[in-house]
């Protein structure tokens, strides 16, 4: 499978990147700069990305907002990544997201009451981008799935790791990147994740 990811040089990007390549995809890395081994594009410029998605069988954009303050960069981002895959007729997407904003019946009243009203304070600004940026998945028409992370940690890749579908994972509060990446990868040839939005966590 042929997988453009966007996000490459994030923490969480370069681990789907390489988890992608240890699967045995063809991964085309997309990046803002010059690096001499990946592909540089304007991923707000669906022109500039059409080239790039073109030919692909499936788009992981693992991109996030950097800071706590105003902004639309996952929103906008996606926006210009669906545009440009439908006009080069590729379906698959996969997005990651983030449970933390996300209220439901599998939260304990710790969570409920307590710590994501505090998180979604702190957090306004990039989870309401976040949450735009869902709906702009949702309405595409295409062949989506959106992961669903709690905290993130920097460690590896273990397998270990629970989700839910279209609902929040019960006691999930952490997941590594490296297990992230793992569902991410998983997901692209999973037909049953598609249209669906999956919680990961321990």
């Amino acid at each position: 499978m042929k997988v453009t990811v966007f996000g490459a040089t994030g923490g969480t990007g370069t681990r789907v990147v390489a988890r992608a390549q240890a699967a045995g995809h063809d991964v085309v890395a997309v990046v803002r700069t010059a690096n001499g081994r990946d592909v540089v594009a304007d991923v707000l410029d669906p022109d500039s990305i059409g080239p790039v998605i073109a030919g692909s069988d499936a788009v992981v954009t693992a991109i996030g907002a950097r800071g706590r303050g105003p902004t639309t960069v996952q929103t906008d981002t996606t926006a210009s990544i669906v545009e440009a895959m439908k006009a080069h007729g590729v379906r698959r997407l996969v997005v990651v997201s983030n449970s933390g904003m996300v209220v439901d019946e599998h939260d304990d009243a710790l969570s409920r009451y307590v710590v994501k009203p505090i998180l979604r304070r702190v957090f306004k600004h990039p989870w309401a981008d976040m949450a735009d940026m869902e709906r702009v998945v949702r309405a595409s028409g295409l062949e989506w799935t959106i992961v669903r992370p709690p905290r993130l940690t920097d460690g590896p890749r273990t397998g270990k790791y629970r989700t839910a579908v279209d609902t929040n994972l019960r006691r999930g509060t952490t997941i590594s990147r490296g297990d992230l990446a793992d569902l991410v990868v998983g997901c692209l040839d999973d037909p049953a994740t598609t249209g669906h939005a999956v919680a990961v966590g321990y």
